[in-house]
């Protein structure tokens, strides 16, 4: 079971991201190269300890996975850190597909998420 946020680490959902945020996608590459949110950033969540220097700290970063578990473990890491500007999406993936968000796929197949 995934452990609660702490309760600097907030939720948001798919209808209140700007495209002016950086949405970092913590999902494995299988799923990332099956559908993704335009515009977002992969980093798989076993290598974001190696690769903090690629995550902004100005500007909001908001946390995403297929349905909200990672990210909120790499969001609450995040914060840990040291970082003030994060946050989890709430429902993942699935609930940006459902809220009518675009999904894409960079392999040419139609865009699915898994």
């Amino acid at each position: 079971m995934v452990q609660p946020l702490p309760a600097d680490v907030p939720d948001v959902r798919p209808d209140s991201i700007g495209d002016d945020v950086y949405l970092l996608d913590v999902r494995e590459p299988d799923e990332w190269d099956a559908g993704h949110a335009p515009h977002a950033h992969h980093i798989p969540m076993r290598e974001i300890p190696g690769r903090l220097a690629e995550v902004p700290t100005v500007g909001d970063v908001i946390v995403v996975c297929r349905v909200g578990g990672r990210s909120a473990q790499v969001a609450a890491y995040l914060v840990a850190q040291g970082w003030e500007n994060v946050a989890n999406l709430d429902g993942g993936m699935l609930a940006w597909e459902a809220s009518g968000r675009s999904v894409v796929a960079d392999t040419g197949l139609p865009a699915r998420v898994l």
